[in-house]
């Protein structure tokens, strides 16, 4: 027997639940999982959409086919702020999506990440002793965790060294929810693209060992990557090697100073590194909400609730990673769990994230580094968290040693 919607939806709720402030993960999720069907929302721009934040649920729609990405560009889409951006190969379905990321992952092999190991060490060396030279108090932020992901996403990509500092800015600006005029963002998303291509035409020209190199060279059964698409993909790969990073690399720190038990834990058994980085990526709910929506291109049922076609769908993975029914003692952070690297934190199916490697290779490192480098490490004064991102974490973190 098929599930029957009512004509009428209850009132949105608003949403996102968490504050911009800390990486609680609101009491909300739990009730959403705890309760019937799946809950209706309103975010901040947009039309209302559901929300998924229970782990089968958001496993099922992050890999089924049935929900589109490409759909979001015909539509008012749930957002968090009001300009409606091209998403790039995040907007795409198949076989544009599969044909584009089947030829970055040719170029982005998991030799051409680890190959970056002995780099990122010597880099996050180099960092610890800048800090130590400052001297404590220093900014963690400013100082360590920034400068780790925006210098190895820059190296991979080949970008020079004197115009690192223009990325950031990009980035900055790219995750930012603030009051930014449309033009502005116009205005300086063309600054960034006419960089880039400029950067794909030197590399034309003069391949070097650079990720941009071997996407230039990159083919299928199609062909190339077109210079759009190549710069596309690169800015894409740009954001999502930075701020998410970042963020992760400073709140990772931050609980594990306030869970003193699992920081002994880890110092005192470094053969837990890894696992500490999928434990915390489970644990720690980055997102402020739920990001890049997806439409029903059918009727389809999810979780007890009937999603009709045209309607849009909110996954959660932040909640879901911390869904009682898959993991036990969900809200307690244990870096001895045995499936902690089973959690959604870089999503699951056709769009798992491309970078994911790259990034437990610099959260490895850089945790490394600073807990052997620093072992009377701890907080100097109280965080200042970012605001107006999409990204949760510390904007200000004075640490001491």
């Amino acid at each position: 027997m098929g599930i029957e919607l009512s004509s009428t939806k209850p009132a949105p709720a608003s949403y996102p639940f968490n504050s911009s402030e800390g990486l609680d993960l609101d009491e909300a999720y739990e009730r959403a999982q705890k309760g019937e069907g799946l809950q209706w929302v309103r975010m901040p721009y947009g039309e209302p959409g559901w929300l998924v934040s229970r782990y089968d649920d958001a496993r099922f729609v992050l890999g089924d086919r049935r929900f589109s990405h490409a759909a979001v560009a015909e539509n008012d889409a749930p957002r968090m702020r009001e300009l409606q951006t091209p998403s790039g190969i995040l907007g795409m379905d198949a076989p544009d999506h599969t044909r584009l990321r089947g030829l970055v992952t040719k170029a982005f092999t998991p030799r051409r990440v680890e190959a970056r190991r002995p780099h990122v060490r010597e880099l996050t060396a180099s960092l610890l002793q800048d800090m130590k030279a400052i001297g404590s108090p220093v900014d963690l932020v400013e100082h360590y965790a920034i400068p780790i992901p925006v210098a190895v996403i820059c190296g991979l990509l080949g970008v020079p060294n004197e115009d690192r500092a223009l990325f950031r800015g990009w980035c900055d600006i790219a995750m930012s929810t603030s009051t930014l005029t449309a033009e502005d963002h116009v205005r300086l998303a063309g600054e960034l693209m006419s960089y880039l291509s400029d950067l794909v035409e030197d590399r034309r020209a003069a391949p070097q060992d650079d990720l941009v190199s071997a996407l230039i060279e990159a083919r299928d059964v199609n062909g190339r990557l077109s210079h759009e698409e190549l710069v596309n993909l690169i800015v894409f790969l740009l954001f999502a090697g930075h701020e998410t990073t970042a963020s992760q690399i400073s709140s990772f720190v931050l609980v594990l100073l306030e869970q003193p038990d699992q920081l002994a834990l880890l110092r005192s058994r470094p053969d837990l590194l890894e696992n500490a980085v999928e434990e915390l990526t489970r644990f720690i709910p980055l997102g402020i909400g739920a990001a890049f929506p997806r439409y029903a291109t059918e009727d389809v049922e999810v979780g007890g609730t009937l999603i009709r076609a045209g309607e849009p769908v909110l996954i959660q993975s932040n909640a879901a990673s911390r869904d009682a029914l898959r993991f036990p003692s969900p809200g307690v952070l244990d870096i001895t769990r045995d499936d902690a690297r089973h959690h959604l934190g870089y999503g699951h199916g056709p769009h798992h994230c491309l970078g994911a490697s790259l990034a437990r290779l610099e959260l490895q490192e850089a945790l490394r580094t600073l807990l052997d480098g620093l072992p009377g490490l701890h907080l100097a004064q109280d965080v200042e968290w970012k605001k107006e991102t999409i990204v949760r974490g510390p904007r200000r973190m004075f640490v001491a040693w």
